[in-house]
């Protein structure tokens, strides 16, 4: 290759990634205002419409990656940028909402357990950049930030639905074990499958059509409890497999110490 040519590209490079881009980062600053709009209604007492800002901030949030990655405007700034709006949004706005809608009354032990899942929030997202083109695509090592936010969130909504009945009493304290264990889930090491190996540009059959459009009506006819149900189940999935590569990795250490020949 020339030696002009090979210049012209990297400077095309460093262009590209000292670039601003309007349209990923545009889904950015929208998932940016939704965390603070999050905030701003749980302050007013206004939970339902706060839980659902953050679900809108989670939705947002998968749409700017996808969308730099298929209009091939990925830059630095915009990694960046979406960090940023990542901590706002399923950092510290689920960790307030959680504490204005039941831990304020714990006193001391509310606000300690909001910040463990605030703390938790920053440590995954600075793992997570350091972690880039490190660890396996198809799993997060840890739960993702827009899950935990999803779960502490949905739960609110739940609750504020009236779906689901917990005794005032009990309430707080359910809601310090959800936002703990959150918190602390994100900075774990359980693979969280990340669905990065679904291609949304690429064409799919006809029936996963029908596989989407039925989810699509399966969460529409119940958002509270199927979105807290799902994001339970994905919770609690990466211990699963978790113990399962344990177990897995212990039966190979055993068979190889039982014949030490093979």
């Amino acid at each position: 290759m020339p030696e002009s040519q090979s210049s012209h590209e990297q400077t095309d490079l460093e262009k590209r990634r000292r670039a601003i881009y309007l349209l990923p980062n545009a889904f950015t600053t929208a998932a940016l205002f939704a965390g603070f709009f999050a905030v701003v209604k749980a302050m007013s007492g206004q939970f339902e419409l706060a839980a659902i800002a953050i679900f809108c901030a989670l939705v947002l949030d998968g749409m700017d990656g996808r969308v730099a990655r298929l209009t091939n405007t990925q830059s630095a700034f915009g990694e960046q940028y979406d960090s940023l709006s990542d901590m706002t949004s399923f950092g510290v706005a689920p960790a307030l909402v959680a504490y204005q809608f039941a831990m304020n009354d714990l006193g001391r032990w509310g606000w300690l357990a909001a910040f463990v899942y605030v703390a938790g929030a920053a440590l995954r997202l600075a793992r997570f950049n350091t972690n880039i083109g490190v660890i396996d695509k198809r799993f997060f090592q840890g739960l993702p930030s827009p899950a935990a936010a999803a779960l502490v969130a949905g739960f609110v909504w739940l609750v504020q639905d009236n779906r689901l009945a917990v005794d005032e009493s009990s309430l707080a304290w359910i809601t310090f074990a959800i936002t703990i264990y959150a918190g602390v889930t994100m900075v774990s090491n359980a693979p969280f499958y990340s669905g990065k190996t679904f291609a949304l540009g690429k064409s799919v059959p006809f029936w996963a059509m029908l596989v989407f459009v039925a989810i699509f009506v399966f969460i529409t006819s119940n958002p509270p409890i199927v979105l807290f149900g799902l994001f339970v189940v994905y919770g609690l999935s990466g211990w699963v497999v978790w113990l399962w590569k344990v177990r897995r990795a212990r039966s190979l250490s055993w068979g190889r110490k039982s014949d030490p020949e093979g």
